[in-house]
């Protein structure tokens, strides 16, 4: 072994790193509160979530299981709703961990719902979200997620492109196409049964009581309220952040370049749009506001050209989210409170010395709010020691249910589950059941010397971006997601997730390919 790589380049677990081994925790089975769920304890030596025992919830779903701890979830809701106060805006980026079930916990907190997709946007309706509540994301919306969100009322969308503000005018300019949208959702008419009058929405959402949904062409009365992606030149990471004067990224509009000043014009230059404000993201677990501050300064600086060229304020100034959770015990996230402190405090300040009125505040958390009240349980299956360096402690699922190692090089804690031990800590690498070398879980931990196959383990702070990003590589089924709710009954299970989170190609929501025949074409079933 050695830590020089080899020159044609690293070979899988050849090249120790400069911090090998890492240090040794003091206790195996201790449970870091600042990793683990809230309710997270131990009682008989196992695991305990939400007062189920994990062997239990084992075998009730079977493993590799999602563990989502609601209470915990909830409670972060409430955290940031607190935090950010009445006056501002807080919505969950849904692609952290999206489904029925927690886009209605969501909801039910009082929180807005951020989306990038049509299949996400269908996931918010039907779990009962509140049109207006919903904020519409993406790089690349489609046309027909565009005419979708607009029949449903979505409160927001955030432009991202000069193509799609174009689409977004044609699609609310003038009387908008017969569609099929359903009966009762459109201003009440007063013409004969079947007949819209000319309105401002799009079209397909029929009057209530006056003919067929769709049967004639109007649009709703609400323009889609608008608000412009800016790329500022900061990119942020954990206590640390970088500001430039370009930006190489696919979202947003430059500030640099002026083609953020050019959207706004296109925006203001379109009837059927509704210009809100500005939207800017700068990165990912993201521990204070350092970064924060410097975007909204040149954020801001934007909001004075746009006063000073049109003559009108903006109305809300969406920061974002990233905000950071600890993975491992390095990891040190400031407390939301602060953070919502200190970013109120940043556009206050920014505001009075610009001149401008205080718009409203706006952010989107998902990480902040999934990450920390889930873990993933899995079983082990076999237990290998390489060259006395290190275990392989393989499980029964890897890099189909967690990508976020092998994609971010990502760091995880895991714990010994289903009992404790007083065996002697043991150097280890859990890794996945998956054809790639590179089907790593967690890096390195330490787990007690006698873990065995059969044992259960426990890797913390799962909830955002696993089941997500979770795919069937090797036809391995994706994990369902399961757990007990405050009221001691299931809350995510298989059939609580079909609106498309189900385990195998087979359940509903999925989609499948059919080869096609001599005369017949390719066939993609199944709802998205």
């Amino acid at each position: 072994m050695s830590r020089v790589a080899h020159p044609a380049g690293p070979r899988h677990a050849d090249v120790l790193p400069a911090g090998y081994p890492p240090p040794r925790p003091a206790d195996l089975n201790a449970l870091d509160p600042a990793l683990w769920p809230r309710t997270a304890r131990r009682s008989g030596g196992a695991l305990v979530l939400g007062g189920i025992d994990v062997r239990e919830l084992a075998r009730q779903f079977g493993t590799p299981l999602f563990a989502c701890d609601e209470a915990d979830f909830r409670g972060r809701c409430r955290e940031f709703h607190e935090a950010f106060g009445a006056d501002a805006g807080v919505s969950y980026a849904a692609k952290a961990f999206c489904c029925r079930a927690v886009l209605r916990w969501v909801s039910e907190e009082g929180l807005g719902v951020d989306i990038c997709t049509g299949g996400e946007l269908e996931v918010a309706l039907r779990a009962g979200v509140a049109p207006e509540l919903i904020t519409l994301h993406g790089s690349n919306k489609l046309p027909a997620e565009l005419e979708r969100a607009l029949a449903a009322g979505v409160g927001h969308v955030v432009v991202d492109s000069f193509e799609e503000i174009g689409r977004l005018d044609r699609l609310t300019a003038g009387p908008g196409p017969a569609g099929p949208g359903p009966a009762g959702t459109g201003p009440a008419g007063t013409g004969p049964a079947g007949t819209r009058p000319a309105g401002t929405g799009p079209a397909g959402t029929g009057p209530a009581g006056t003919g067929p949904a769709g049967a004639g062409p109007g649009r709703n009365a609400r323009q889609p309220r608008i608000l412009v992606r800016v790329t500022t030149g900061v990119e942020a990471a954990a206590h640390e952040f970088v500001a430039t004067a370009h930006d190489d990224q696919k979202f947003g509009f430059s500030l640099a370049s002026g083609a953020a000043d050019k959207a706004v014009r296109r925006v203001l230059a379109s009837p059927g749009l509704d210009f809100a404000g500005l939207h800017s993201h700068i990165g990912s677990q993201i521990y204070d506001t350092a970064g924060f501050e410097v975007a909204a300064h040149r954020v801001i600086e934007l909001a004075v050209r746009i006063r000073d060229e049109h003559g009108i304020g903006i109305e809300e100034l969406n920061l974002g989210g990233g905000f950071g959770i600890a993975y491992t015990a390095a990891d040190d996230p400031a407390d939301i409170r602060l953070i919502a402190s200190g970013l109120r405090d940043i556009l206050d300040a920014e505001c009075r010395a610009a001149g401008l009125a205080r718009p409203r505040l706006s952010v989107e958390p998902g990480r902040a709010i999934a990450g920390p009240g889930t873990v993933t349980l899995y079983q082990v299956g076999t237990v290998k020691d390489v060259d006395g360096l290190r275990t392989y402690v393989s499980v029964d699922g890897g890099m189909s249910d967690n990508i976020r190692t092998a994609l971010y090089d990502a760091d995880y804690t895991c714990v010994l589950a289903s009992r404790e031990s007083a065996a002697p800590p043991m150097l280890s690498r859990i890794v996945g059941r998956h054809c790639e070398s590179g089907d790593i879980v967690v890096r390195d931990a330490y787990l007690p010397a006698d873990t065995a196959a059969g044992d259960l383990i426990a890797v913390a702070a799962t909830g955002a971006y696993c089941r997500s990003m979770a795919s069937n590589y090797n036809h391995v089924p994706r994990p369902v997601p399961g757990g007990r709710g405050r009221g001691g009954g299931p809350t995510l299970t298989a059939q609580a997730t079909n609106v498309s989170l189900a385990m195998p190609a087979a359940a509903k929501g999925s989609r499948r390919l059919a080869f096609p025949g001599p005369a017949e074409g390719l066939a993609r079933t199944g709802h998205p």
